[in-house]
C-alpha cells in the first residue's frame, strides 16, 4: 500500500446474527482505481460484507470508511450520496418500461427529482442525451425502445449497470455481475467491465475465476466470514490455503 488514501476501507468488521458471526473482523482495503474481487466458497460472508458496504446491513461492530470518511452504519441512500452504487445479484428491472425510461427515472433519482414517471417533454429531454450515452456505454443504445422485459439475462444485467453508472459512481460494486451467463455473455460483461472501470473503482464478488483472473488488480479471499488470503490473482490462486478452501475445482 502507498500512502493514498484507500478508496475503501473496513476495519474490523464484524456481522452477527443470531448465534452465528457471518462476518469475522474484516480488515479490507481497496486502493482508489482498481478493481478488487471478494471471492470464497458460500457462505463465505461476501454478500454479508457487501450488504455492510453499502449500507443495507449495520455492522455489529467495526467501521466502514469512504475516502477517508467514517460511514458506518449509514442509510443505503446517504452511502450512495457519496458516489457508492451497486448491482445486485438478482435483475430488478420493471418488465413493462422501456430502457430509456429506466435510465431516465436513475438519472432523476440521482438528481433528487424523485422518481416520477409523469414527465413532460421538456422534462424528458433535459435526460435524453446521457440516456442516450449511458446506453451506448453498455452496448445497449439499439435496444433503447423495448421494454425491458424482452431483453435477454445479459441484456438485462448490461441495463443494470446502465443504471448504476446512471449514478455517476466513484466507487461501483458488482454483485456477482456474470452469474447464470453463457460463455458469450460473460466475455461481453467482462469487455464492459474493463471500459467502464475508467476513473471510478470497483468492488465485485464473482464466483468464475477466469472473470477475476482477467479483471482484477488484486483480490481477497473470504472463508467462514474471515479474511483467508489475499494479494494479486496470480499470487491467490497459488495459495494453499486457497487451493484448498476455494480454488482446487477451477484449477482441475
Amino acid at each position: 500500500m502507498t500512502g493514498a488514501t484507500p478508496m475503501l476501507r473496513t476495519r474490523g468488521l464484524v456481522k452477527e446474527f443470531t448465534g452465528f458471526r457471518a462476518v469475522n473482523e474484516v480488515d479490507l482495503e481497496v486502493s482508489a482505481g482498481t478493481v478488487h474481487a471478494l471471492v470464497g466458497p458460500n457462505g463465505a460472508g461476501k454478500t454479508t460484507l457487501f450488504n455492510m458496504l453499502t449500507g443495507f446491513l449495520a455492522p455489529t461492530s467495526g467501521t466502514i470508511e469512504l475516502d477517508g470518511h467514517d460511514v458506518t452504519g449509514l442509510r443505503p441512500e446517504r452511502i450512495a450520496q457519496r458516489g457508492v452504487a451497486r448491482s445486485f445479484q438478482i435483475t430488478s428491472l420493471f418488465d413493462e418500461l422501456t430502457l430509456v425510461e429506466h435510465v431516465e427515472l436513475a438519472l432523476q433519482g440521482r438528481d433528487g427529482r424523485g422518481y416520477r414517471f409523469w414527465r413532460s417533454d421538456k422534462q424528458l429531454r433535459r435526460y435524453r442525451d446521457e440516456t442516450d450515452q449511458l446506453l451506448d456505454q453498455v452496448g445497449l443504445a439499439d435496444q433503447a425502445a423495448k421494454p425491458a422485459g424482452s431483453l435477454a439475462y445479459g441484456q438485462k444485467r448490461a441495463l443494470e449497470l446502465a443504471l448504476a453508472l446512471a449514478m455517476s459512481p466513484r466507487l461501483l460494486l458488482l454483485d456477482e455481475p456474470t452469474a447464470g451467463m453463457g460463455a458469450e455473455d460473460i466475455a461481453r460483461t467482462v469487455d464492459l467491465i474493463r471500459r467502464v472501470r475508467a476513473d471510478r473503482t470497483v468492488v465485485l464478488v464473482e464466483h468464475n475465476m477466469k472473470v477475476v483472473g482477467d479483471l482484477t488488480d488484486r483480490v481477497t479471499v473470504l472463508q467462514f466470514g474471515k479474511v483467508l488470503a489475499e494479494g494479486p490473482y496470480g499470487e491467490v490462486r497459488n495459495d494453499p490455503k486457497v487451493i484448498t478452501a476455494y480454488l482446487g475445482e477451477a484449477r482441475a
